[in-house]
Formats: C-alpha cells, sequence, structure tokens
C-alpha cells in the first residue's frame, strides 16, 4: 500500500493495518521529509488519545493529516506504532 498526496510517496507498507475504513502504515514506512509535528490530540473512546503530525509537499502543507496513538487502550494496541492519514491523501495498492 501507498500513502501518496501531491504525487509524492508519503508512506509504503506491505504491512498496513485497516480499521475503521483507514489503513494503519507502520511508523518506519513514513517518508520523513514529508512529515511534520503538529501539537493536535483527539480522544477516540476506544482507541485513546491520538497525536497528530502535518504532511508538508513542495511548501504545501495539510494540516494534521496523520494521526497514531503512541499508547492505545488494549482494544487498539495492534495499532501501536502504527499511522493513518485523512481521506486527502489517497491510499492505492
Amino acid at each position: 500500500m501507498k500513502a501518496i498526496w501531491r504525487d509524492k510517496v508519503i508512506a509504503e507498507s506491505v504491512d498496513t493495518i485497516l480499521l475503521e475504513g483507514n489503513h494503519y502504515f507502520p511508523a518506519e514506512s513514513l517518508e520523513k521529509k514529508y512529515i511534520t509535528f503538529s501539537n493536535h490530540k483527539t480522544t477516540c473512546p476506544w482507541k485513546g488519545q491520538a497525536h497528530y503530525y502535518s504532511v508538508i509537499v513542495d511548501g504545501d502543507m495539510l494540516i494534521d493529516s496523520a494521526w497514531f496513538y503512541p499508547e492505545p487502550q488494549n482494544e487498539a494496541s495492534h495499532i501501536k506504532n502504527y499511522v493513518a492519514f485523512w481521506k486527502e491523501i489517497k491510499i492505492i495498492d
């Protein structure tokens, strides 16, 4: 699977986890030059607190467009160290 925005591969892996319609990519599969820190956080009742990244390509930023759970609840422990993307980032097989 590939996560693509603005014709750039943001992440690529054969080891994604499909959860709630989102492909979660292993953190090590991220192309770090396109990922930047975000202070944004949200809470999911069953997964826990989500932390976010923004994606930046050629000077264009997609704010808070990737999320991950650094300390997920037990029910979601399988997505620890995995990152998912908002719909603006195209996921292709």
